[in-house]
């Protein structure tokens, strides 16, 4: 049980020293629990970016003067304007969830670094518009509906405070939406029946979608194409990777790519429990979590705010594991969050809280807290570790480490607030 006071990690505040992300959010670790930031924490370490001689020319890496005006803009592009912290739904306690009304426990993990609604409006905007005149001309005004209300656009406003760019943070979420598309249209969505003995064939076009095979000249060529026209994911993935490219570089769309493919491998096995109605056993659904997470959304972080992390970097094992490591945080908060959609569309739910139930008989409200324990072990490694990998590495290195944990921040408030998951107001 969960019945220790909670220590909470740096949030947004409003005084303090501007040590904010990429130096733009001043006070973002100004309200450190106890007070004003304090200089020897991990996060404040890695957020204010190189210090000593011969780095003041570095910090142009690392992010604007704090306090500047993005290019296009009149305001600083990451001040944060959401809930102050305190708020229940802020700070992670949101309501009930499942038929027994679990209690959602407030989680070791930050807060939105920003929430402009206008700039999330705008992404949702575009990404409803290319889905119903791109990829699904005959999507009825409901299901284009329930597409805005999931706010898809507003997750990359909130995850990505270091961009006002609408066309990147579209980019991003047009591969967002694709790769969602793949779990609800293939998997075990709202959208269509599940089969999942069909899953790996699909799977296997899907990778083709966005790592496009060299076929002979018609009639296989044509024979391709004509199924991938017919098909609505397919459809979405070869678009938003052609888009993607105007963005990122070769490097980082393959690091999409393998990130996606490794998920692909984890939808594979999730249907063969579908298949053998089979409840994996919890350290088998652990392993599973490391393969289907949030890394094909947070890799592209460096993409969104138009720099680079060095290959060498990037696919370091230490950095790979903070990487994927983050990403397990944040899918743990979507089994949390999942719990009521999952139980209205699945007579299966495979998700945290579920296989614990399963294997140790608990209930819902132990499952959920020990899936909130969880969670936050894994946040404290990330927290420490992407302090000593940011001290060690480039300034693009620490750029990134610090967009991962303001892609976390993000992606609990989407989670909160996101009517795909709480479509009625949370109690």
């Amino acid at each position: 049980m969960r019945d220790a006071p909670r220590s909470t990690p740096p949030v947004p505040g409003d005084g303090g020293a501007a040590l904010g992300l990429l130096g733009v959010v001043p006070g973002l670790l100004g309200s450190l629990p106890g007070g004003a930031a304090d200089p020897s924490h991990p996060l404040v370490r890695l957020l204010s970016g190189p210090t000593g001689l011969g780095t003041s020319s570095l910090r142009s890496l690392h992010g604007r003067t704090p306090g500047a005006t993005a290019p296009g803009g009149d305001r600083p592009p990451c001040v944060p304007t959401g809930s102050p912290r305190g708020d229940p739904a802020a700070s992670g306690h949101c309501g009930t969830v499942g038929s027994s009304k679990a209690r959602i426990p407030e989680l070791y993990c930050p807060d939105a670094l920003r929430d402009d609604p206008a700039l999330g409006d705008a992404v949702d905007d575009r990404l409803v518009r290319w889905w119903g005149e791109e990829i699904d001309p005959d999507a009825s005004p409901d299901q284009l509906g329930r597409m805005r209300d999931a706010g898809f656009g507003r997750l990359m406003m909130l995850c990505h405070p270091d961009s006002d760019d609408v066309d990147r943070l579209a980019a991003a979420g047009m591969c967002a939406v694709a790769e969602w598309a793949v779990d609800d249209l293939y998997q075990d969505g709202d959208e269509a029946e599940p089969e999942p003995e069909k899953l790996g064939p699909r799977l296997a076009l899907a990778y083709g979608a966005m790592s496009p095979a060299r076929l002979p000249p018609p009639p296989y060529l044509s024979q391709y194409e004509e199924v991938l026209r017919g098909d609505r994911v397919l459809r979405a993935i070869r678009s938003s990777w052609t888009n993607l490219a105007r963005y990122g570089t070769s490097v980082q769309v393959f690091r999409l790519r393998h990130e996606l493919a490794i998920m692909f491998v984890a939808y594979n096995q999730e249907a063969q429990w579908q298949i053998t109605r089979r409840m994996p056993p919890v350290w088998e659904f652990l392993l599973h979590r490391w393969e289907n997470a949030f890394c094909p959304c947070m890799v592209l972080t460096d993409v969104v705010g138009g720099y680079e992390v060095p290959p060498h970097e990037y696919f370091d094992p230490r950095v790979r594991r903070v990487v994927a490591t983050a990403g397990v945080c944040s899918v743990l908060v979507n089994d949390i969050h999942s719990l009521d959609k999952e139980e209205r569309i699945n007579e299966l739910d495979y998700s945290m809280p579920r296989v614990l139930m399963a294997e140790d008989g608990c209930s819902l409200q132990e499952a959920v807290d020990r899936t909130a324990d969880f969670h936050d072990e894994l946040m404290r490694y990330v927290e420490a570790e992407s302090a000593a990998l940011a001290a060690a590495g480039t300034p693009l290195l620490g750029r990134f480490l610090a967009g991962l944990w303001a892609w976390m921040g993000g992606g609990k408030t989407w989670h909160a607030s996101s009517k795909r998951y709480h479509p009625d107001p949370v109690s």
